[in-house]
């Protein structure tokens, strides 16, 4: 039996345990043979959750994969997995398609996801009734379910969306669940508290959700993190409410700190590359650092930062096997990171990103307050990162050190960041404005 109605369909995803929900209205060429258009950017990649991205370099469309955690939604409200559902990020239109949806699965959606012949067609490729929805779990899982044109479901999506009722996200409509509070309100509301609150002393939450105590200088983050109950994530995955919390006090921000795949560093390690490239600092320390702007030869490393594969005119991605390398003195990759895997990395962790300041006061521990406006960046996608780097604005700031270098028993820290100015944010979203708390 079908669902009878959207608040019907709404209840029964959210008893599967999702948080999320958003919607495609389809059109004839969204089918199991074309693919459903899921955008003719990257955005998609921040609502979808997905699997490690995988570069398919052969063929005549070079490409980048993802895999899905994906079942359909029958009529009786039990789940039917489709395995081999993924995403497909072509970088040379650029668009994302979904696909592989139902090859695999015992769920079958007869006529309705079939290719219509192009002589055939009646709605010349626009909306044609049929409306996809994607239900978003917290544990990565996507739930979907396909109304038929002319439903009930399809009828008050179209009359709804008609109204402006549901907020756009690219070519997907966001379905409120319930009547609770935007995402972005709850967060600026946590946030006014915080403020409000006064000095806080530096804190951290660890694994167990427990607010101990954190006496190093550098808390502003960590503070803020457990001040809105979020436990220490290596995942690289979004930290309140699927925004990304980034505390700053100075004129610059990190915005990622993901460890080079390729070069000389992606093949043998950390140690082995400051114990290569990097300067004796004293006390036998061993250093790799220095500001790397792209295309400029950097005095403290002698080393250039590069876009390889990347048109920085068409702001394409052109070669799916290229990334951003550094290049030493003979002109050898000494560091690099491929595109599949700072793809999943922006993906994943700025969909929607808090920038909020902070004034420090020293002492054992520190204390921080935290200030107004914060600084709200949403709908970015990655060729607006690989834009900033081209232009000098991110610059690559590493720290990595072995520490007793000359003895067996030496030690190594990796710090591998790119790091922009607060004043250059906004050249990363679409949409970026400063929030008063």
């Amino acid at each position: 039996m079908a669902f009878e109605s959207l608040d019907e369909l709404l209840r029964c995803f959210h008893d599967h345990g999702a948080t999320r929900i958003l919607a495609k209205r389809l059109a004839e060429n969204d089918n199991s043979k074309q693919q459903i258009y899921l955008g003719g950017s990257f955005e998609v990649l921040q609502l979808l959750p997905h699997e490690s991205i995988k570069t398919e370099s052969l063929g005549k469309r070079p490409n980048f994969k993802a895999a899905l955690n994906f079942s359909w939604l029958r009529d009786d409200a039990t789940l039917a997995p489709a395995p081999h559902a993924q995403l497909i990020l072509y970088p040379d239109y650029p668009e994302v398609r979904l696909s592989g949806f139902l090859r695999g699965s015992d769920f079958s959606l007869g006529e309705h996801m079939r290719p219509v012949p192009a002589d055939s067609r009646k709605h010349f490729n626009s909306t044609d009734g049929r409306v996809l929805f994607f239900g978003v779990t917290p544990n990565k899982k996507i739930i979907a379910h396909l109304a038929i044109a002319r439903s009930a479901i399809a009828n008050e999506v179209a009359r709804r969306a008609s109204a402006d009722e549901f907020q756009l996200e690219g070519v997907l409509l966001h379905i409120p669940l319930g009547k609770s509070k935007s995402t972005r309100t709850q967060l600026l509301t946590k946030l006014r508290e915080i403020r409000a609150a006064g000095w806080h002393i530096s804190c951290r939450m660890n694994k167990h959700g427990e607010i101990i105590a954190y006496a190093a200088q550098n808390g502003g983050g960590y503070t803020l993190e457990a001040l809105l109950g979020i436990k220490p994530n290596s995942d690289a995955a979004p930290d309140f409410l699927g925004w990304e919390i980034k505390a700053y006090g100075s004129g610059k921000v990190t915005l990622m700190t993901p460890e080079p795949d390729v070069g000389f560093y992606g093949e043998k390690g950390v140690k082995e590359f400051v114990r290569k490239y990097g300067h004796d600092a004293g006390g036998d320390v061993l250093y790799f650092t220095g500001i790397h702007r792209a295309g400029s030869i950097c005095e403290a490393s002698g080393q250039t930062l590069m876009l390889s594969g990347y048109d920085h005119q068409k702001q394409k991605i052109v070669d799916v096997l290229g990334g951003i390398h550094l290049i030493d003195r003979r002109g050898n990759v000494s560091a690099g990171w491929s595109f599949e895997g700072l793809i999943a990395h922006w993906s994943k962790k700025h969909a929607a990103a808090a920038y909020v300041p902070y004034e420090k006061e020293s002492g054992a521990p520190p204390k921080y307050q935290y200030q107004s406006p914060v600084l709200l960046g949403e709908e970015t996608e990655f060729p607006l990162y690989l834009s900033a780097l081209q232009n000098g604005l991110i610059v690559y700031d590493p720290g990595s050190k072995v520490m007793n270098a000359s003895k067996s028993n030496s030690t190594v820290k990796a710090r591998s960041q790119f790091r922009i100015p607060v004043r250059r944010l906004a050249s990363l979203y679409k949409k970026f404005e400063p929030a008063d708390i």
